[in-house]
């Protein structure tokens, strides 16, 4: 009898078990039907309104907003691809705006990590956005990142997005790795992209590209080119320093001294047509000469460091 007892009050127990996980049961499915609808609603429109803010801030050019409202979304959704790339693209922009080489390269490294990070999710594989910004952010790193800059800015145009100053970015990436032939090539689609008002910078690359490749006399036409249109007085400078160089390089001693006397006669004392005009002299037995162009450089600059050892200083 207490045997068919027990076994009564257990069978008992099970059932009130089972009813009360049947009951629980409902509830979490009426729960999951009734409350999520409201709910996901209310965070679908906070990720469109943030969403829309950020786009906002962004066309309006109000990157320090951009860059502070993404960075704080990412705390929450660190692999939200739009957050990564808005955040990549502001602190781009808030890092060519910064006034001291520190604070830039702070930002340009934001920039960096986040848009690699961007590029590990897959609707990244073929945004050429993200490899043109990051291209260009590798560009400010200096030569040492000059082959990374070149991978995704070619990537970029692999994509086909032709952003116009893409050419020149690779040109000076190219020529900071020594690959000077895809640096000239691709110097030349930028120059072709404004053929009729080419930049100073611009010509001086080519210039320099075409040195390296010891192809003097187009390296001379882009020089002659720069001193001709430009209006920058450091461009012209520069020009006919690079243009001294290689007539002397070229055995045309005489208008290698006819650029340094030019130089000297348009922005007054230079240290280094001073110096370059005194090695010139040298270069041509006349130490005499050499020496008192060495001495006005040394006393036009006291730290050129090439004319004090001249002068056993």
């Amino acid at each position: 009898m207490l045997n068919d007892k027990t076994r009564s009050g257990y069978g008992l127990h099970i059932q009130r078990i089972k009813a009360i996980r049947t009951a629980a049961a409902v509830i979490l499915v009426v729960l999951l039907v009734t409350i999520p609808v409201p709910f996901v609603l209310k965070l679908k429109n906070r990720a469109g309104n943030e969403r829309r803010e950020l786009l906002r801030f962004w066309e309006e050019g109000t990157f320090d907003r951009a860059f502070e409202m993404s960075k704080t979304a990412l705390s929450a959704r660190p692999l939200d691809y739009f957050l990564l790339t808005i955040h990549g693209f502001s602190a781009y922009q808030m890092g060519i705006a910064q006034i001291t080489t520190f604070d830039t390269f702070a930002f340009i490294d934001e920039c960096i990590w986040s848009l690699r990070k961007a590029l590990l999710l897959k609707n990244a594989a073929d945004d050429g956005r993200v490899y043109y910004v990051l291209g260009k952010a590798y560009s400010y790193k200096g030569d040492t990142y000059a082959d990374l800059a070149v991978k995704y800015l070619e990537k970029a145009r692999e994509l086909s997005y032709n952003a116009a100053d893409i050419p020149e970015y690779l040109g000076l990436a190219y020529a900071a790795i020594g690959d000077y032939r895809s640096s000239v090539e691709a110097f030349s689609l930028a120059l072709g992209a404004d053929s009729s008002n080419p930049s100073d910078v611009l010509l001086l690359s080519i210039a320099r590209s075409y040195m390296a490749l010891e192809e003097r006399d187009a390296a001379r036409a882009y020089l002659l080119r720069c001193i001709e249109v430009s209006p920058d007085s450091k461009s012209v400078l520069t020009a006919r320093l690079l243009l001294a160089e290689l007539s002397r390089d070229m055995g045309d001693f005489e208008n290698a001294e006819n650029q340094y006397i030019t130089i000297l006669k348009e922005s007054g004392e230079n240290a280094e047509a001073h110096y370059q005009l005194g090695e010139l002299y040298s270069l041509q037995g006349d130490t005499t000469r050499a020496r008192s162009e060495w001495r006005l450089a040394y006393r036009t600059d006291p730290a050129h460091v090439k004319a004090r050892a001249r002068l056993n200083m």
